[in-house]
């Protein structure tokens, strides 16, 4: 992992830009894995922990009627995470993540092991996808962490190509 969020960090760096990140399921965990990568504080801009659907609203201006009409775990509340997240700050790049890391509350159409994953960019598009991980809660948040930092390498890799 340390190798990962070097590597995005290197690329962020190498771009001018800084990273939010709005995360739930992984409960600070992407924070944690750039920030143990010294001198990340030249491209981590800060992180919001909204586990909460009223920290979603609160602190990412998250709307609560999406949130009524798609739940915590969906595409629709992602992108709005990653969105807020970058009004909030003064990042270039944010990345959102919500999921059901398990062992209990999944449900048929939402089974543990769901999450959802958004990247955004200030001057662009927010782009999201489904992932279904297989494993015990930790295992879940890991491989969470993994495809949020990769999903960050992919939106500036598509930026640097557009530029």
């Amino acid at each position: 992992m340390d190798a990962l969020a070097a590597k995005v960090g290197a690329e962020l760096k190498s771009h001018g830009m800084m990273l939010a990140t709005a995360e739930s399921c992984t409960g600070g965990g992407i924070a944690q894995a750039v920030t143990s990568v010294s001198g990340s504080s030249a491209w981590f801009e800060r992180g919001f922990v909204t586990y909460s659907n009223l920290s979603k609203q609160q602190m990412l201006g998250v709307q609560e009627a999406t949130l009524i009409a798609y739940g915590a775990v969906s595409e629709a509340v992602v992108r709005e995470m990653a969105e807020g997240a970058l009004r909030n700050s003064t990042a270039q790049v944010s990345l959102a993540v919500s999921g059901i890391a398990g062992p209990d509350g999944g449900t048929p159409d939402k089974p543990v092991g769901t999450v959802w994953f958004a990247w955004a960019l200030a001057d662009g598009a927010t782009t999201a996808a489904r992932h279904r991980f297989s494993g015990n809660r930790g295992e879940v948040r890991g491989q969470a962490v993994r495809v949020a930092l990769n999903g960050i390498l992919e939106l500036v890799a598509r930026k640097t190509l557009s530029a």
